[in-house]
This record gives structure tokens, C-alpha cells and sequence, in this order.
């Protein structure tokens, strides 16, 4: 039987700074280029902030890959934004992007989602792209919010649909078994199924950046991307995954 793939790739880029403290956008589209990935799901990406010479990441990079993007802001301050962003060399469409519930004191760091479809073959897959916050009740909030009826619960967020990004949970953590509850991890798909560690790329010990599938995936391939210049771009390693979807 024919099928359609999809080659994703969800990524923290760190404000595109390294582990040697340089900033530079142009070598996170470097790393991403390497994969040959069609949809890439980017979290933490500086706009027009001064910290990273104004620049706005998401649309470099996009522009440097040659691909459609959009870019929510989870954080805004005058004219400075920071965010996650979806970028595609498939057709995109923007369905819905939003802030998260945050710590009810409000002074912790925004977290956001977004929500995008994307055109594979016949197939309209749904992506939703977040990064949850540091502190376990928050990400229980978040998570709550993520599968309630504004974004996976919607009628209209109808499958095939992956979630993804950095989730800053762990496997066997409650938002975890939450989202495994309802999709599948790309990780247990193939053999070995132990965690492959994103987290820190100076000595990965943490799983904290997966990509959950709907079951209408077949799941074809999931490597952690551990090159040099993977190593030396951010502080998070990308994962990378091969999926298909029948004709």
C-alpha cells in the first residue's frame, strides 16, 4: 500500500544561542538543513529583542530554509517578543495559537502553543507545538489546557495530530502519562524503547522534548540528532522522527 511521510523535527533552540554563548540563527538552520525535515516545531526564538541584536529568528530562519512558518509569541514586552514557531516546506495553515495558564502570582515565564495544519498528500495533520513551564503544577495546568476542548479536545483538531515540543517532563511524570494516555510516544514505536535524552546537549541526561502521534502514524524511524554542530548550537539536541500516513 501506498503512503505519505512526514519528516518532523521539534527542537528548543535556546534563543539560537550556543553552549559557547554565541548567537546565531544561521547555525540552527544549519542543524536543521542536515535533517531534511519537512515540518520543524521551534520553541524559545527571540523576536526584535535586544539581547539578540533585534533580530527576528523565526523569520531567518524560515527565510534561510526557504519555508512557510508561523511564530506565537508566548512573552511580549513594548515591542520584544519570544516564542515558538512552526516552520513547513509543506502547505501551512494557521488554526489557533494562545497563551497557556501560567503561575497564578503571574511572574513566572509565559508559556504558549500553537496550532497549525499541515497538508500531507491527502491528509490535513494537525501539529500542535508547545513548551511547558519549569514547575510541576503549571505544566499539570498547561497540559490540562493542551487536551481540553480550545486545542486537542476541539472538534475541529480531528486526526491524524501530533503533539510536540518541550514538555520539561520526564517519562512516568504525570503530564507525561496525561499525553501518552491519548497519544502515542514515537519513542516506544521502534526498538530500543528507553528514553533518548535531549537534555543538556553538554551531557544529555534528560528526555524532556517528545513528539506524540495519533495511532493512524506508522512511525518509520526517531533519532535523536547528537552531530557536532547539534552539540555546539543550542542547549537541547533536536529529535527527529519519520512518520507516514496510508494512501
Amino acid at each position: 500500500m501506498a503512503s505519505h511521510s512526514l519528516r518532523l523535527l521539534t527542537y528548543n533552540v535556546h534563543r539560537c544561542q550556543g553552549i559557547d554563548r554565541h548567537i546565531s540563527p544561521y547555525r540552527i538552520a544549519e542543524v536543521i538543513v542536515r535533517t531534511g525535515s519537512d515540518v520543524v516545531a521551534l520553541q524559545e526564538l527571540d523576536v526584535n529583542r535586544a539581547r539578540s541584536g533585534r533580530v527576528n529568528q523565526a523569520e531567518l530562519i524560515a527565510a534561510l530554509l526557504e519555508m512557510e512558518f508561523h511564530f506565537h509569541p508566548a512573552w511580549r514586552m513594548a515591542e520584544e517578543r519570544f516564542g515558538d514557531a512552526v516552520l513547513s516546506r509543506l502547505p501551512l495553515r494557521l488554526v489557533h495559537a494562545a497563551q497557556l495558564p501560567g503561575h497564578p502570582r503571574g511572574w513566572r515565564e509565559r508559556r504558549g502553543a500553537l496550532w497549525v495544519e499541515v497538508q500531507v498528500g491527502p491528509h490535513r495533520v494537525q501539529v500542535i507545538n508547545t513548551h511547558l513551564g519549569l514547575v510541576r503544577h503549571e505544566r499539570q495546568t498547561q497540559i490540562n489546557a493542551l487536551l481540553g476542548p480550545h486545542w486537542l479536545g476541539n472538534a475541529h483538531c480531528r486526526a491524524p495530530v501530533i503533539l510536540c515540543g518541550d514538555f520539561n517532563a520526564l517519562p512516568g511524570s504525570v503530564v507525561y502519562q496525561r499525553c501518552r494516555d491519548r497519544l502515542r510516544d514515537v519513542r516506544e514505536a521502534l526498538p530500543p524503547r528507553r528514553p533518548r535524552r535531549t537534555y543538556p546537549t553538554r551531557l544529555p541526561v534528560a528526555t524532556i522534548d517528545h513528539v506524540f502521534v495519533s495511532p493512524e502514524f506508522q512511525v518509520r524511524h526517531v533519532e535523536v540528532v547528537r552531530t557536532p554542530l547539534a552539540r555546539m548550537a543550542s542547549d537541547h539536541y533536536p529529535l527527529l522522527a519519520d512518520l507516514s500516513l496510508p494512501e
